[in-house]
């Protein structure tokens, strides 16, 4: 058994070895300067870098805010510091697990304020189709920020013509349920349940419970007041977002004194490239970060990764720390985590 044991630990240090000699070639072969990428951290302004990470954090109330309209049929009181704790701990989870990890902030908040989790669940899609939306009319501003479209990086323009097709594709949906969910909710409980008929009597007694709950959950965009609110929170929800890019571009000398119109085309094209793969390279915010300011801003690739990472770290990581301290106290632990993970999974 030790035999194996020093076989596999061998392994893994060669593959260790390997792995570390191919990212250095492949810096090297891109004009990655290390020197220039630790100058970009050490030039940082710590007085725009914690206006930013303030902005973050309040980004977070800001979605409670939002979230508490939004079940306010379900829970007429809901408790503001039970969905902070929640939110905080769902948005860690994202970061250590990755998109599954988006299910535990719904399972929490149901579990605390005693709703469906189906419901919850819907709640979290209408969060995501305002989102979606809002990302939908900066990605179309950033477009026009963009003196010539002709001039881009194979790279960009990969980004830009992927993503807007995505991005489409995915306002189209986003209208449609809400079109379909706003003024045709009996309808749409209706069909569905007749369609749900085929299934046997018990799966299909649940399932029918389950489309109900989440019909019920999006009930708030059928309230004037409630859908008026859900947007102008909506609309604050990015405008802190942008208020906190602004600060993390100011931070670094080679992004500072950007104009307000350039910051939300930076915005809108990084959200929007976050969800999307570019051959060869990847996804992710860091790379469609390090994308838009090489080729957008002429940033050199050595200092767009150092503000992309730390751009990653403010935006992104953050809460992690806040998410880490609220579980500790109320005794949750990442087993936990990753049961309530599969569990709210629909």
């Amino acid at each position: 058994m030790r035999g194996k044991h020093r076989w596999g630990v061998a392994l893994l240090a060669v593959a260790a070895i390997a792995a570390g000699w191919f990212l250095v070639d492949r810096w090297r072969r891109s004009g990655f300067d290390a020197q220039v990428f630790l100058s970009t951290l050490r030039q940082v302004d710590p007085r725009w870098l914690a206006a930013a990470t303030a902005l973050v954090l309040l980004t977070y109330y800001g979605r409670v805010l939002r979230w508490a309209v939004m079940i306010r049929h379900l829970t007429p009181k809901p408790s503001h510091w039970r969905l902070f704790s929640a939110t905080a701990v769902g948005f860690t989870a994202v970061v250590l697990f990755g998109r599954p990890g988006e299910f535990v902030r719904p399972y929490l908040i149901a579990r605390r304020e005693g709703t469906a989790v189906s419901a919850q669940l819907a709640v979290w899609l209408l969060e995501r189709i305002c989102d979606m939306l809002v990302v939908l009319i900066l990605f179309a501003f950033g477009l026009t920020q963009i003196p010539d479209l002709a001039s881009l990086g194979p790279k960009l323009n990969f980004l830009i013509e992927a993503g807007g097709r995505a991005v489409m594709a995915l306002g189209g949906v986003c209208l449609v349920v809400l079109f379909v969910a706003g003024r045709h909710h009996e309808w749409a409980e209706r069909r569905i349940h007749d369609a749900l008929a085929i299934l046997p009597a018990q799966p299909g007694d649940r399932a029918k419970r389950m489309v109900t709950a989440f019909l019920d959950g999006i009930e708030s965009i059928r309230r004037p007041g409630s859908a008026a609110l859900v947007a102008i929170y909506t609309i604050l929800e990015w405008l802190v977002i942008a208020g906190a890019y602004y600060c993390l571009l100011e931070a670094f000398p080679a992004t500072a004194g950007r104009s307000l119109s350039e910051v939300f085309a930076f915005l809108g094209l990084v959200a929007l490239g976050s969800a999307v793969q570019i051959p060869g390279i990847g996804g992710g915010m860091q790379v469609a970060s390090v994308i838009v300011l090489t080729e957008l801003f002429s940033v050199s690739l050595s200092a767009a990764t150092g503000i992309a990472l730390l751009t990653w770290i403010i935006t992104f990581v953050i809460i992690v720390p806040v998410g880490a301290a609220f579980a500790l106290h109320e005794g949750i632990n990442w087993r936990k985590l990753k049961e309530m993970e599969v569990a709210s999974q629909p």
